[in-house]
């Protein structure tokens, strides 16, 4: 996911794909518990995708209170 893609998006539209992202990424964790987890790299990219998402969002905040 790259920031240009999330320009686009509106907060809430920000929101729910950062829950999704959340869903995945804790999946992601109770594979890893079980040994089940076949792309550990996969969980650091989900966490950078919701840092995108965050900052993004905040960015958003900021312009609509200045």
């Amino acid at each position: 996911m790259k920031m240009s893609d999330l320009k686009d998006l509106n907060i809430s539209e920000l929101a729910a794909k950062g829950r999704d992202i959340r869903q995945e990424l804790f999946n992601l964790r109770l594979q890893k518990a079980t040994s089940q987890l076949e792309k550990p790299s996969r969980v650091k990219a989900l966490r950078r995708d919701i840092a995108r998402i965050e900052t993004q969002m905040s960015a958003q905040r900021l312009k609509k209170t200045a």
